[in-house]
C-alpha cells in the first residue's frame, strides 16, 4: 500500500514551523532553501493556501498555493516531500488536496503556474548565478565596464506598477510577456498589482520612457545552511546587453547601501539566455573574491487547466 494513504492534510499553522523545516535536506537546493524566511509571511498573505501532510506526529510533506491573476490562476510554490518517503505518491496526494481546497474556495479559477529548474527548458525563463563574498571591489570593477551612455534610474513602486504594464514592457521586454519576479509568475494585469506591492521589489530601468531593459530585485532573505548568508534575486528582462549590465550592476550599487557587512551573499539573476554568456564574460573579475555560484541552467514556467 502506497505510503500516501497513512498522511492527513490539513492547513499548516505556526507550530507546524520547526517541523516543515526539516522536511527537506541540505542537497536539494544547495544550501539556499527559502522556506525559513517564507513559512512566516506565506501563513500570513491574503489568497495564499499552505497544506502539511502529517503521518502520525510527524510532518512529512508541504505545498503552497497563490492564487492570482484576479483569482484565474493557481501559482503553485513551495513542494517538499521527507527524502525516505518519496517516490510513494506523497506529492501527488498533497497537490490533490490542496486543489480540492482551492476550487471550495476559488471556483473561477481556470490555471495552475509553476516555476522550477528543469532542462532542456522553455525560452521564457532563464537563471544565471553569482555568488559575491565581497560586493564593494566587485562592483567598482563592474562599475568601470559599465557603458557610460546609459544612466540607470530606480523608479517608484508606482512608477514600476504603471512601468511594468504597459504594451511596450509586456510585448518586448516580459519573457513570454509573463512578469516573474522571484519565480513567481504573474500576469501583467492590474489584479496583480498588489501581489507586486507586496513583494517591496526594487526596480531600476536603463531609462524611464520605454526602457530596453528593466531589473527587479528582491528584498533580502536568510538562508538555512549559514546564519551569515543573505540572498537576492534579480530578474532582469530585456535582450540589449549594454542595457541588461546597466541595470544589473546598478541593483550590485543598491545593495553597498544596505549594511551587509560580514554577511555571505548570494545572488541569482534570471536573464535572457541570449544575454547570458556576455552578461557572465562582463562579470569576470580579478580584483574581487566573487565566484560563480552556479553554472548555465534554466527555470521554466510551466502552466496547465485546473
Amino acid at each position: 500500500m502506497s505510503a500516501a494513504c497513512d498522511v492527513v492534510f490539513s492547513l499548516a499553522q505556526e507550530a507546524d514551523y520547526q517541523q516543515a523545516l526539516s522536511i527537506c535536506c541540505y542537497e536539494d537546493f544547495g544550501g539556499v532553501d527559502y522556506l525559513n524566511s517564507f513559512y512566516h509571511r506565506w501563513l500570513e498573505e491574503p489568497h495564499r493556501v499552505v497544506i502539511i501532510g502529517r503521518m502520525g506526529n510527524r510532518v512529512v510533506a508541504l505545498e503552497s498555493a497563490l492564487v492570482v491573476d484576479g483569482g484565474t490562476t493557481v501559482l503553485l510554490q513551495g513542494l517538499r516531500v521527507v527524502s525516505d518517503l518519496r517516490g510513494q505518491g506523497i506529492g501527488s496526494a498533497i497537490q490533490t488536496h490542496l486543489f480540492s481546497f482551492i476550487r471550495l474556495r476559488y471556483p473561477q479559477a481556470t490555471a495552475v503556474r509553476l516555476s522550477r529548474a528543469a532542462q532542456p527548458a522553455a525560452e521564457n525563463y532563464r537563471l544565471i548565478a553569482k555568488e559575491a563574498s565581497d560586493l564593494k571591489p566587485f562592483v567598482t570593477e563592474l562599475r568601470s565596464k559599465r557603458p557610460c551612455h546609459i544612466a540607470p534610474v530606480t523608479v517608484t513602486q508606482q512608477q514600476a506598477e504603471a512601468l511594468l504594464m504597459t504594451d511596450h514592457v509586456i510585448s518586448h521586454l516580459l519573457p513570454g510577456q509573463t512578469l516573474i519576479a522571484n519565480r513567481e509568475p504573474l500576469q501583467p494585469v492590474e489584479a496583480n498589482v498588489e501581489v507586486l506591492r507586496r513583494r517591496k521589489l526594487t526596480c531600476i530601468v536603463d531609462r524611464e520612457n520605454q526602457p530596453s531593459a528593466i531589473s527587479l530585485c528582491s528584498p533580502r532573505y536568510s538562508v538555512t545552511y549559514r546564519r551569515d548568508a543573505m540572498h537576492f534575486n534579480f530578474n532582469i528582462y530585456g535582450r540589449d546587453l549594454d542595457c541588461v549590465f546597466a541595470v544589473f550592476v546598478a541593483q550590485l550599487e543598491k545593495l553597498l547601501l544596505l549594511d551587509l557587512s560580514g554577511s555571505y551573499l548570494i545572488i541569482f539573476s534570471y536573464v535572457e539566455p541570449t544575454v547570458w554568456k556576455g552578461l557572465r564574460e562582463m562579470c569576470r573579475n580579478n580584483k574581487s573574491n566573487v565566484s560563480l555560484f552556479r553554472e548555465y541552467c534554466e527555470a521554466v514556467t510551466l502552466e496547465m487547466d485546473f
